[in-house]
């Protein structure tokens, strides 16, 4: 039987309003009456969060870009064995702030892993399983920390430089050119309003069933 779940990712850089706009999302899918799985990475189960905790954590200056890569895909693994698998097996939606495009934006493209590395991990840990679709709040990298500063005390990723967030934002839109079928880049600079006009008008067919696709759960 064809699965009827659709696995939408929402990813961006620092600042770009992801927390508010993963409840837009949850709010149009929702009311389209489909059930929903909302989650994140990393994190999404018990396990996975405590490893975001050390992700996350400003005091960890020493992590070696490689302990954080393989956290990065350990939290995924029992995120995708606990929650995104059961999920789509019993044909509910999931919706997920990050995924792997996120780990090829900042492992690959910030900290400057092989790209071809992280497709191995990928592979590995995911199989043929892979978004149906992905929205990618983009915005100048300026403005985006500009945002991110207003909220509080930075975390350890928060607290990279600027031509970091560059080279993320660079390889987001590189994976974005690379893969339109999947990827659809919402201009975030514009205010809420129209950030939203745009995640409704891409969400639409999808939301209507002219999405839909198999999925290997391998």
């Amino acid at each position: 039987m064809m699965n009827n779940g659709l696995f939408i990712t929402l990813e961006g850089g620092e600042g770009a309003g992801k927390s508010t706009q993963m409840a837009y999302v949850q709010q149009l899918i929702e009311a389209a009456g489909k059930t929903l799985q909302v989650t994140r990475e990393p994190g999404g189960t018990d396990l996975s969060e405590q490893i975001r905790g050390l992700l996350l954590d400003h005091r960890q200056t020493a992590m070696d870009s490689d302990t954080e890569l393989l956290l990065m895909f350990a939290a995924r693994a029992q995120h995708l064995a606990q929650l995104i698998r059961p999920a789509l097996a019993k044909g509910e939606w999931v919706l997920c702030d990050r995924f792997t495009d996120a780990t090829y934006a900042y492992q690959g493209g910030g900290r400057g892993i092989d790209l071809s590395r992280i497709a191995q991990l990928e592979e590995w840990v995911q199989g043929s399983l892979r978004p149906d679709m992905t929205l990618l709040l983009d915005l100048p990298v300026d403005e985006g920390m500009a945002r991110a500063g207003q909220r509080g005390e930075l975390d350890r990723f928060e607290r990279e430089q600027q031509a970091f967030f560059e080279r993320v934002r660079q390889t987001y839109r590189d994976r974005a050119e690379a893969e339109p079928e999947r990827f659809r880049i919402i201009d975030a600079s514009k205010d809420i309003a129209q950030v939203q006009q745009q995640i409704a008008a891409v969400l639409k067919p999808c939301l209507n069933g002219e999405n839909g696709k198999a999925r290997g759960l391998s």
